[in-house]
């Protein structure tokens, strides 16, 4: 599979996110770098082959239900908030719907072995980009901080899900790392959180002043401190 040169993050995210499948089965991808773009090619045993397709389909979604529509939100939204704030407002849009637009991905994706990221979300996904651009057309210009904090207070109040924070690392349900806001170009723990959908933060150790402020502000009883 291929991206555009100036997506090569999200080859080098989706290498390192197959790297423990392949290894299990003696596997192994390839990097390759020219002609302005950037590709991985894959090598697998013939019984690891539906695992590691499977698990392609899945990244790839993540690639682009979080890095592209966090794209193409930072460019369409006109809101009254600050960079740190906007930045949240995009991830927690994201998380809301993400299920839906990877499961959507995931099955366009279906019988396909070979393709650039960058061609298939053009060609074939337009469907979902119109949706995305009604998101972006309901939420008004007026959309300030306050207004935030209402949305975030619903969408975690909605969910059941249980994150964990030790340090700035952020760890899923089965304690495996999150690392998915590199997707919005910078790993950063509290779009890690939002991006997690959680409704409950369990802290592990000393927080970060600010980190700690962040979830006094937004999880307040659903950040429980050990």
């Amino acid at each position: 599979m291929t991206e555009r040169g100036e997506n090569r993050s999200n080859i080098t995210y989706l290498y390192h996110a197959l790297a423990d499948c392949l290894d299990r089965g003696g596997g192994r991808g390839e990097l390759l770098f020219g002609g302005g773009r950037t590709a991985l090619r894959i090598c697998t045993q013939e019984q690891q082959k539906e695992d590691v397709r499977a698990r392609t389909r899945d990244k790839v979604a993540e690639i682009i239900g979080i890095g592209y529509k966090y794209r193409y939100l930072q460019e369409r939204l006109r809101v009254c908030l600050g960079e740190r704030e906007r930045k949240w407002l995009c991830a927690a849009l994201i998380a809301a719907d993400f299920e839906g637009d990877k499961g959507y991905i995931v099955r366009k994706l279906k019988n396909t072995d070979e393709y650039s990221i960058d061609g298939f979300y053009q060609f074939r996904l337009s469907p979902l980009r119109e949706k995305w651009e009604r998101i972006a057309d309901y939420i008004p210009s007026s959309f300030d901080s306050s207004d935030l904090k209402k949305f975030c207070d619903f969408l975690i109040g909605e969910s059941e899900r249980k994150i964990y924070l030790r340090g700035k690392s952020v760890f899923g349900e089965n304690f495996r790392p999150l690392r998915r806001s590199r997707l919005t170009g910078e790993e950063d723990t509290e779009t890690e959180i939002m991006l997690s959908d959680a409704g409950f933060v369990y802290c592990l150790g000393d927080v970060e002043e600010s980190v700690a402020d962040f979830l006094q502000k937004y999880y307040a009883e659903r950040a429980i401190f050990s």
